[in-house]
């Protein structure tokens, strides 16, 4: 129940997102559930070897290439789902940061946190 109601908790922000910030375009609520999944998936099974590969980067810049490989998420899942875009890098890093921040407030909220 707590997975089903986190994906959808991220589907509505991935929405929202898309609504303020220009540079980001998702076509529907459906395609937002399905950009949640993927995110899901791809913060599973890619985002911790990209970590271990880029460890020592991300030493040297005390955790801010994290914020890198948050982006490089976001540009992946553009050309996993259609109907999810971001117009550039910088779009997706600052769409990966907002939705982080959103997530863990809404988590808190919601009493769902980790």
């Amino acid at each position: 129940m707590k997975l089903l109601l986190r994906l959808l908790v991220t589907a509505a922000l991935v929405l929202l997102i898309a609504n303020l910030l220009s540079g980001v375009h998702v076509a529907s609520f459906a395609t937002a559930v399905i950009v949640a999944v993927v995110l899901g998936l791809l913060n599973i099974f890619i985002k911790p070897i990209l970590v271990l590969f880029t460890l020592p980067v991300t030493i040297v810049t005390l955790g801010l290439f994290l914020l890198v490989i948050n982006a490089l998420m976001i540009i992946l899942c553009t050309y996993i789902v259609g109907g999810f875009a971001v117009d550039s890098f910088l779009t997706a890093l600052i769409f990966s940061v907002i939705l982080s921040v959103l997530q863990s407030i809404t988590y808190k909220i919601l009493g769902d946190d980790k």
